[in-house]
């Protein structure tokens, strides 16, 4: 079993790190012929513009593309969610957007670098323990379509009901923060639970 990290930009080291840290092999993916074999793929944080067009400069668009149509498990993080979800607000025309999960995503939604902020999110699936979550000009996700499921939502304020910050469709799991920022491992942990899922 082998997780591939998309080591185009972002933390890719810190991703490599946590999922090391239980057990499983990594392989960082540069080049189409990486994704051979792998039983998952993590996209990381970064910028997504600058990804979509590593993206492209790589030649990953379209084999990506394929293997994720295809079912191929997907763990998108900040950046990574916008790369996966089905619309974009605020991106540039020509950017890439795999519509992977029923998201409607607005870029840098909670703000620029400045507004960056630390927290914790309740994710029921993980256990009663709240989860550390480290928002860094995250994105927002405006709407989310009938077959995603909401896994956890930052409480709002005033009347703000929320907004989901981890949502999952079938073999995609996709988080508005950078989870391999913290030392807690469940989110990897629950992501590589979908690996194994998919393979039976």
């Amino acid at each position: 079993m082998t997780i591939g990290i998309l080591a185009l930009q972002g933390d890719v080291r810190e991703h490599a790190a946590a999922f090391g840290h239980l057990g499983e092999s990594v392989r960082e993916v540069r080049r189409p012929e990486d994704l051979a074999g792998l039983t998952g793929l993590v996209v990381p944080g970064g910028e997504s513009t600058t990804l979509s067009l590593l993206l492209g400069s790589s030649g990953l668009t379209g084999p990506l593309d394929e293997e994720l149509e295809a079912g191929l498990p997907v763990f998108g993080t900040c950046a990574g969610m916008i790369l996966l979800a089905r619309t974009v607000l605020d991106g540039r025309d020509d950017q890439v957007s795999f519509g992977v999960i029923d998201l409607t995503i607005r870029r840098n939604g909670y703000g620029r670098q400045i507004a960056s902020f630390e927290g914790v999110v309740d994710v029921p699936v993980l256990g009663d323990e709240p989860l550390p979550a480290v928002f860094i000009r995250a994105p927002v996700v405006e709407s989310a379509g009938p077959g995603v499921e909401v896994l956890a939502t930052l409480p709002g304020v005033g009347g703000d009901p929320g907004r989901p910050v981890v949502c999952r469709q079938g073999p995609v799991l996709v988080a508005a923060f950078h989870p391999e920022l913290t030392a807690d491992r469940r989110l990897q942990r629950l992501f590589v639970e979908m690996t194994k899922e998919e393979r039976r």
